[in-house]
């Protein structure tokens, strides 16, 4: 792609016409958008409104269910996944 001609840039250069290439332009347009950076870093303030707070895991719970699925004795019943998978499928569809 040819160069895109650019006319005179303040009391420099009057008459001369400099040559842009066009990726060089957009790249100067984007970043002439941006404030200056010193190179410091940023400072980043993090707000306590939005802290979900602890987990909701009872980690007792957990860990007798694990041992228990270690065991072998931890009980399936197919009729209760169901349910509980249909519940879950119908609490995501509405929102709550």
């Amino acid at each position: 792609m040819p160069p895109i001609e650019i006319g005179p840039q303040g009391p420099q250069a009057p008459r001369a016409v400099r040559a842009v290439e066009p990726h060089a332009a957009r790249a100067s347009s984007a970043g002439a958008s941006r404030p200056a950076q010193s190179g410091a870093e940023p400072n980043v303030v993090r707000s306590d409104a939005l802290d979900p707070g602890p987990e909701p895991v009872d980690a007792e719970r957990v860990a007798v269910i694990r041992k228990a699925i270690e065991q072998g004795n931890y009980p399936v019943i197919p009729m209760r996944v169901a349910d509980a998978m249909i519940a879950a499928g119908l609490l995501l569809r509405s929102g709550k």
